[in-house]
């Protein structure tokens, strides 16, 4: 290459780099992100503007009443008078009904540290259920004492009751783990034969003991607030999934009676309205018992609303089972598995990780169900705020204040289960990892 053509070469290329310079401000930033989300074409435009326009009127609406606010006053006349014909909401009902909205107004004042360290004790015993892969396994024998535990903390009682209870399923648990080796129908009959006798002996030496006490005995017609919404909740969502996985494959059982009794239990309690059987649960049983009887209603409630989610937890479970391949229950076979084993180490794993959202959107709906038990005479929340509360002469016509807080509550707990699920299905999604 002779000179001229080198010096020309060099003369057009450059050989420093350039400072580097910002983009436009079009493509970057907030303008960059609102021309993309929010106006990107004509259409999106218009739906941008009118959702901010309803925005700002619910916000002109909303904020003065939340930052106007009354936090302490005795009645809504003194909220009135405070507020001098302004916008503002009477908070203060919350402030001076707390203690009822909670725990009910029946329970006794000084024993509210016993349901509120049962809720802690909650978390305790479900986080080795809800975070197994993190927390040892040890931490699963408190999770099998906490119903106990909690049942002796919120009812007092003797402390033998719920002892002798934890006595027949661990006796139980013995007859189950001898026996099913040898008949699996003999095992689960043999377990619950030997729970009852259990159950039966004990109960005559609580019976002995009822009026030597550690905690005071709270009968179950002082239960209110949302502590009664969460006990309902807990138990009746806590219950439901075992035996809804028992419906399911009943309902697939090859056996006719198992099978027929399954379908027309499940059947029957959908094709049945929740507030039918509460209704049940509350008048119409009592005629079926003996003269006397004294059956708990809470427990009424507890069994009819655990038997409405199992028979929809059952279907939402049957579906998993019917979306597994058939070479998953010939893989089973082909292993030498019986069909407890199969049940338990291949089917059900695969079947309950596909049916996870449906069981927790069950969980929800049967949580927010719970308010229903205010039409049959229980306090719970929507019960204090539509009895005691809202009858008083200080807080009569505190409707938002009260019913907003209702939703508060229930939207936080709601949507922690939704949040857990969504969770528990990033984590045991494996398959295209």
């Amino acid at each position: 290459m002779s000179d001229m053509m080198q010096h020309q070469i060099d003369a057009f290329v450059r050989r420093e780099m350039l400072p580097e310079r910002e983009p436009p401000v079009t493509e970057r930033g907030v303008v960059k992100w609102m021309r993309e989300n929010l106006f990107s074409t004509i259409p999106n435009a218009i739906l941008t503007v009118l959702a901010l326009i309803t925005l700002y009127y619910l916000l002109a609406g909303v904020l003065p009443w939340l930052l106007n606010g009354i936090w302490d006053a005795p009645s809504v006349r003194a909220c009135r008078d405070i507020l001098e014909g302004a916008r503002g909401g009477c908070f203060a009902v919350l402030a001076e009904r707390w203690n009822q909205l909670l725990f009910g107004f029946k329970y006794p004042s000084e024993e509210y540290w016993r349901p509120t360290l049962a809720f802690v004790l909650l978390f305790v015993a479900a986080a080795p259920v809800m975070f197994f892969k993190y927390l040892p396994r040890q931490m699963l024998l408190f999770t099998a004492i906490y119903p106990f535990l909690a049942y002796w903390l919120i009812w007092g009682g003797p402390i033998l009751a719920p002892i002798v209870a934890l006595l027949g399923f661990v006796v139980g648990y013995v007859v189950w783990s001898v026996v099913v080796k040898k008949s699996f129908a003999g095992a689960f009959f043999g377990a619950i034969a030997a729970a009852v006798v259990v159950w039966w002996i004990g109960g005559l030496f609580v019976e002995g003991l009822s009026s030597n006490t550690i905690l005071p005995a709270v009968p179950s017609r002082d239960m209110g607030g949302f502590m009664l919404n969460m006990i309902l909740g807990t138990v009746c969502v806590s219950l439901s999934l075992p035996f809804g996985i028992a419906l399911a494959l009943g309902r697939q059982s090859r056996m006719p009676i198992i099978k027929w009794v399954c379908i027309v239990f499940i059947e029957f309690i959908r094709g049945v309205p929740l507030i039918t059987l509460l209704f049940v649960a509350n008048v119409v049983l009592a005629y079926f018992l003996p003269p006397g009887t004294n059956f708990d209603l809470i427990l009424r409630v507890i069994i009819m609303i655990t038997m409405f989610a199992s028979a929809y937890i059952a279907e939402v479970i049957r579906g998993g089972l019917a979306a597994l391949p058939r070479g998953q229950y010939e893989a089973a076979d082909s292993l030498g598995l019986d069909y407890p084993q199969a049940m338990r180490l291949i089917i059900l794993p695969q079947a309950l990780k596909i049916s996870i959202p449906g069981i927790v959107n069950v969980a929800v709906g049967l949580f927010k169900d719970t308010t229903l038990v205010s039409i049959i005479s229980m306090f719970d929340l929507i019960g204090m705020i539509r009895g005691p509360i809202l009858a008083s002469t200080e807080w009569n016509g505190v409707y938002w204040e009260l019913l907003g807080f209702a939703a508060l509550l229930f939207f936080i707990v709601c949507y922690g289960i939704s949040q857990y699920s969504q969770w528990l299905e990033r984590e045991l999604n494996t398959d295209h990892r």
